[in-house]
């Protein structure tokens, strides 16, 4: 067959430039150490930041819910998809992120997909930040408003560009609250002041903040008391289940039901999910303990890699990349990592910049000392191996 043909010679291509790619499969619940491919492995690749995805009280609160409403919403929000446990989760996330409102799309990436495909129009220009998610890159695509791109995280280009934009009718800037390959944290109080300057609107993706940065573990806004207009999140990271959502004004919110095609056409998410979020979200208000045990965690982590020579990017978040450079070569590092039991994929283009091949490890609340002091020394004998420090 022609078409397959020559996606065998794309593929080939792909594999010539060490970027192939495959699955793995998980036999086991998502605790520190799982069996990946029938193989025990410490994983350090989670986004499951607080260890709440297999928490049992989360799981049991999940039970209920499927015990009273089956495993499927069956349909979408609009027509035959809605619970009162959609109606309360929203209501819970909406005094979480200290908004008026909020609506559950099926996942983070609907939600920034929804909110920049349906909120700017022609006419408008989006500010987008050079390093910002995959969804919002897609969902930038989809406007009908004109997309300009600022350097990452750099202020005074985000004002030139504001500048150069005042005859556009309405300006949207958007932004990662923490960025997932560089564990970089937004300034999003420089970004609000610029934006009330120039008259334009602040959107912030809060998927990896949500549950891990600010005194609550609010998000990025708390953590640097400001408001956006508009905060997207997911419920796959710190929350520990899946799905997404927006929060905002009242308005805001309104609009989105009627107007977002990602969310008036998408199936629901199942309420058995909605009540295991709720009752993550209740366990992040009572406590702080699992949010400091994952900062102790971040930070021997972290400072054991930069003792020892390696160059690692981002801020104080539980994203800790570790740069490689060539494509190959991580690969190669990723692979004796798991050969000696810890997972770490390696993070190659166009997910990275060219160069910048990296493992980009996550740390959890989960992982106990002797795991991090076993992830530290793999690295100390795998990078004398291949002589990348001294």
């Amino acid at each position: 067959m022609v078409l397959d043909e020559w996606l065998g010679q794309r593929m080939d291509e792909t594999k010539e430039a060490g970027l192939y790619r495959r699955l793995r499969t998980m036999n086991t619940a998502p605790l520190p150490e799982r069996l990946i491919d029938g193989q025990r492995q410490i994983v350090f690749s989670s986004n499951n930041y607080l260890g709440l995805a297999n928490d049992q009280r989360l799981v049991d609160a999940a039970k209920k819910a499927m015990d009273e409403f089956g495993v499927g919403s069956s349909g979408s929000r609009l027509t035959t998809g809605h619970t009162d446990w959609h109606q309360k989760l929203e209501k819970k996330i909406a005094r979480f992120k200290q908004m008026e409102a909020a609506l559950l799309f099926s996942s983070g990436f609907l939600a920034n997909v929804g909110v920049l495909s349906s909120l700017p129009e022609a006419g408008d220009v989006i500010l987008s930040d050079q390093f910002n998610h995959a969804s919002i890159i897609d969902g930038c695509r989809l406007s009908k408003a004109k997309t300009v791109v600022y350097k990452h995280i750099d202020m005074n280009d985000l004002e030139g560009k504001l500048r150069q934009t005042i005859s556009y009718r309405r300006r949207f800037i958007v932004t990662d609250g923490v960025f997932s390959m560089d564990g970089t944290i937004a300034p999003l109080d420089k970004i609000i002041h610029i934006a009330k300057q120039y008259d334009a609107c602040v959107i912030v993706d809060d998927a990896h903040a949500t549950g891990v940065l600010g005194e609550n573990g609010r998000g990025t806004s708390e953590y640097f008391g400001v408001y956006p207009d508009v905060v997207i999140g997911t419920l796959s990271k710190a929350v520990g289940t899946e799905g997404g959502f927006v929060a905002g004004s009242k308005v805001l919110i309104d609009f989105l039901l009627n107007h977002a095609r990602t969310f008036i056409f998408q199936t629901a998410m199942p309420p058995s999910i909605c009540a295991a979020s709720y009752a993550a979200l209740e366990r992040m208000e009572e406590s702080t303990e699992k949010r400091q045990r994952l900062f102790s965690n971040i930070k021997k982590v972290k400072n054991g890699l930069v003792e020892m020579g390696y160059m690692v990017k981002g801020d104080q978040t539980p994203i800790i990349p570790v740069i490689i450079g060539d494509p190959r070569e991580a690969v190669m590092f990723a692979e004796k990592l798991q050969a000696n039991g810890i997972y770490a994929p390696a993070i190659r283009p166009p997910t990275v910049p060219n160069g910048e091949s990296r493992i980009r490890l996550t740390v959890t609340s989960a992982h106990d000392s002797k795991e991090i002091d076993y992830l530290l020394e793999c690295f100390h004998f795998i990078g004398k191996e291949l002589n990348m420090i001294g």
